[in-house]
């Protein structure tokens, strides 16, 4: 690593006046993307701003029909909470899906969507429960937050607080996992609600996407065999060494009918 100096306020209001303050600075909320980047030498800050200490950050409540849940949330502790699983078990079967155990006890919610890793599971979850993202100056629909890969709406003095997931009639996740890293190869969540129909996919292409016709179709029959013929285009998704984009395409029909399977 570069040197870098480090900083652990606690509360909101002083990390951004640090963040302004700094030639370079940079959030770390649990690390799990930023430490190995600062490791393999591919960034250098001149400041770190740690989140772990703003008690503001943290937190699940449940708030006008919907679960809010403070950006600096841990993934175990949104798989272990029993208000995460009495509303929204789908959220917290995802959350629990996440890396190991390790990775579970450091990564954040807020920290997931901020980084935008195309394999993360936190978008699916973000879009497909139609969330709303709360910053520190706005909040932003799930559908406008997600831009490319590793790309948000997320402006340089912006910071997650937290985000605001509507309690679905219901919503299932399933995901073709890669055995080694836990990340999706391809996850799909659907979700039925006040909202209406929704199934986003991760891990597929470069960026968080719904799948309209199978939502069109899972609108007049919600059951798997509704979007047995229904298939996304290969052009575009991901290929590397753990999948084609060929593969990818058929695991998001597959998975889907599965995350429609466990929401029934």
């Amino acid at each position: 690593m570069y040197d870098f100096t480090y900083h652990r306020p606690t509360s909101l209001a002083n990390a951004v006046k640090t963040l302004g303050k700094a030639e370079d600075g940079k959030f770390v909320a649990g690390g799990m993307t930023l430490i190995p980047t600062l490791k393999f030498r591919l960034a250098q800050p001149t400041d770190l701003i740690d989140l772990g200490a703003i008690a503001e950050l943290k937190g699940i409540k449940k708030e006008k029909g919907a679960l809010v849940i403070g950006a600096m949330t841990t993934h175990a502790e949104v798989a272990a909470s029993s208000e995460v699983a009495s509303a929204m078990p789908a959220l917290a079967t995802l959350a629990d899906s996440i890396g190991d155990a390790q990775v579970r006890n450091r990564g954040t919610l807020g920290g997931s969507i901020a980084n935008a890793d195309p394999a993360a599971d936190y978008p699916a979850a973000v879009v497909g429960l139609g969330a709303t993202v709360h910053t520190n100056k706005r909040k932003i629909a799930a559908d406008d937050f997600f831009k490319a890969m590793f790309e948000t709406a997320l402006k340089d003095d912006e910071v997650v607080t937290a985000v605001s997931f509507p309690i679905p009639k219901r919503a299932g996740y399933a995901k073709f996992a890669n055995p080694a890293s836990r990340y999706a190869i391809v996850g799909v969540m659907v979700s039925q609600g006040d909202g209406g129909l929704r199934v986003a996919v991760t891990g597929a292409g470069a960026s968080v996407f719904r799948v309209t016709e199978m939502e069109q179709a899972l609108s007049s029959k919600f059951a798997p065999d509704a979007i047995e013929g229904i298939s996304v285009p290969a052009d575009g998704l991901n290929s590397d060494l753990h999948a084609t984009a060929e593969y990818r395409a058929h695991l998001v029909t597959v998975m889907a009918k599965r995350a429609v399977a466990a929401a029934g």
